[in-house]
Parts: structure tokens; C-alpha cells; sequence
């Protein structure tokens, strides 16, 4: 087995992880505690195990700055990686200091909307304004519905609201519980969400180009491409791709593993950005998106129908209920409504 095929699944080996950490993590039997008691349970000491799942419950089941100080090593090792090697290589090959310079212009941005997303109230739901939070948006009657309080706040829920189990609030127009910025994303957040998230893109995909630009001219310059080798049957074969990649990462590993986590979080991000902007255009959260894959309307389901024969009818005919248009959609994200307080007589 060859360096890249070993590096490919060590690769995948730890992507699985965390994968399986992220989707399972808090939940007393996910194959991934079941996977760890197999294995390690029977050599693992018992507060070790419980270590374990406080762990994994703190992380993901309570408010924590971890994953903020893990988003900022991460962010330091990759600009502290391009500002001591990549840096200094782009302007031997004559590249502007205008382009050098937007990664950390970015840099700037991000760190901008990534505090506003942190500090910023999403729209909790308290005592006072609660009487005003009701008359923002009108109950759909099928994923919300008026009368409904949250047994935990003790308030009624307005439409679109969420109570979050993590900061264990209700939330005005909830989206999500984001670990990154420990903070709930609602309707007065989610505008600096999509910017933190379009500003992260932007950073990794100008850092990848530049870093990948400069391994280009390196190549250039070396002449691998015209080069050959010698193979474990003694025969002259030419450079390839593989072997031009192997020799990259044997020659700047720092950089190659820069520039391949770049690309992957580039990637993952901007997925992850455009399945928000889409959510923004229809005017629908992705807890809405969510609730409604696994929707069953109670006039289709004659068992659900049996159970609640005197619910209003539902709207077939608008499958968004919320949307008010592209425009008017993106304008309630980027200027929310507000709750009104009447002012007494």
C-alpha cells in the first residue's frame, strides 16, 4: 500500500469519527456509545467512561466556548502557516501585495460577523415582549399552531419560535443551535450567520487558490512534470499526477495539509451556506425545512384525521407559508421585525 492510498484512509478514518461524534454524540444508545463499550468498555476504566460522556455531553448538550477556541486554533494554525512559508514564496514569484493582502481583509470580516453571531440576542422570548412576539407572524396551523406553551418557559410560543434545549430559551423565529459561535441562530442573528458563513468561504477558497498557485509554480519550476523515475521492477516510468502530489507533500507537507483542509472546508461551508441562502429566498428556517420533511397533514391521514377532527384545513395550495417574495424574504433577514411594545395610556 502506497503513502496516498495510506494517507487517503487515514483521511477517511478521521472524517468517520468525527462525523459519528457530531451525529451522535449525548444520545445513550447511538452506535457510537455502543461501538465504545464493545470495544473499550471491558478495558476501560469506569470513570473514564464516564469522563467520556460528560465529554460529549458538554460539548453538544450544554453552552460551551470550546468549539470557539477550536475555531480560532484552527483559524491562527492556517494564517500562521500561510504567512510564514506561503507568504514569503508568492512574492518570490512577483505576486501583488493587493492579492496578499484580501486574505486578511477576510480575515477582518469574518471575525466581524463571527462576534456579532456570538453577542448578538437571536430573539429570546421572555416575559415582556412575548405579548408582542405574538402578532409578528400568524400561525400556519401546520407546524405551528396558536394556544401552545412551552412546558419549560412557561410562555406561550410564537409562531416559528423553537425553545432550545442547549441554552434552554425559546427562541423567536429559531433556525438552529450553532456550537461554533455557542449561540442560537433566530431572527435577529441569522443575518450575520449567512455573512460569517459567505466571509469563512471566501477566506478558504482565497487562501486555497493562492497556496494552490504557488505549488503550481513550484511544480513549474522544478520540471516534474518532464520528469521520470524508477519503479520497484527497476523500469523508467514518468511522473504522474500521484508521484507529482507525493513529492509535494514529502517536499512542503505543512502546506499540502493546509491546502487539502482548505479545499474540504471550503467545500463543506459552501454547501452549507447555499442550503441557508436557499432557506433566505423562501423565507423558511432550517428547523421548518426540517419539521416539514416528516410532515403528515391530518386531512390526508384518515388515522391523524380520527385524532383531530375539528383542526382547520391546511393551505395545500402554498407549500411556503412564510414566503413573501425574494426581495421582501431577504429584506425580513437582513432588517427583522421587531416586536412592538405598546406604550401605556
Amino acid at each position: 500500500m502506497d503513502f496516498l492510498t495510506l494517507f487517503a484512509v487515514y483521511v477517511a478514518v478521521v472524517l468517520t469519527c468525527i462525523a459519528l461524534v457530531c451525529k451522535y454524540s449525548g444520545q445513550q444508545h447511538s452506535p457510537l456509545n455502543v461501538l465504545f463499550n464493545f470495544i473499550l468498555g471491558p478495558i476501560t476504566p469506569k470513570w473514564l467512561q464516564k469522563f467520556w460522556q460528560w465529554t460529549l455531553h458538554r460539548l453538544f448538550h450544554q453552552r460551551s466556548n470550546m468549539f470557539i477556541y477550536l475555531h480560532i486554533l484552527l483559524e491562527g494554525a492556517v494564517y500562521a502557516e500561510f504567512t510564514y512559508e506561503v507568504f514569503g514564496f508568492c512574492r518570490e514569484m512577483d505576486t501583488t501585495l493587493t492579492s496578499l493582502s484580501v486574505p486578511y481583509v477576510l480575515l477582518g470580516l469574518k471575525t466581524f460577523f463571527f462576534y456579532l453571531c456570538i453577542k448578538t440576542d437571536p430573539g429570546t422570548v421572555t416575559k415582556k415582549k412575548v405579548a408582542a412576539q405574538l402578532h409578528i407572524y400568524s400561525y400556519d396551523r401546520r407546524l405551528f399552531h396558536p394556544g401552545v406553551s412551552c412546558p419549560t418557559c412557561q410562555l406561550v410560543k410564537p409562531a416559528r419560535s423553537k425553545h432550545c434545549r442547549v441554552c434552554n430559551r425559546c427562541v423567536q423565529r429559531f433556525d438552529h443551535h450553532c456550537v461554533w459561535v455557542n449561540n442560537c441562530i433566530g431572527a435577529q442573528n441569522t443575518r450575520y450567520f449567512l455573512l460569517y458563513l459567505f466571509s469563512v468561504c471566501a477566506m478558504a477558497g482565497d487562501i486555497a487558490l493562492l497556496t494552490g498557485d504557488m505549488l503550481l509554480h513550484a511544480v513549474l519550476r522544478s520540471g516534474l512534470l518532464r520528469a521520470s523515475y524508477i519503479d520497484e521492477n527497476g523500469q523508467e516510468q514518468p511522473a504522474g499526477p500521484l508521484f507529482v502530489v507525493q513529492h509535494l507533500f514529502l517536499t512542503f507537507p505543512r502546506i499540502v495539509f493546509m491546502l487539502g483542509f482548505l479545499v474540504f472546508v471550503f467545500f463543506l461551508l459552501a454547501g452549507y451556506a447555499m442550503f441557508h441562502s436557499y432557506l433566505a429566498l423562501i423565507n423558511q428556517t432550517s428547523n421548518e425545512w426540517y419539521k416539514s420533511r416528516g410532515y403528515v397533514c391530518q386531512h390526508c391521514h384518515p388515522t391523524a384525521a380520527a385524532d383531530n377532527l375539528h383542526s382547520p384545513v391546511p393551505d395545500h395550495s402554498k407549500r411556503y407559508y412564510y414566503s413573501r417574495g425574494l426581495l421582501r424574504n431577504l429584506g425580513e433577514i437582513f432588517f427583522p421585525p421587531r416586536p412592538v411594545q405598546k406604550k401605556d395610556n
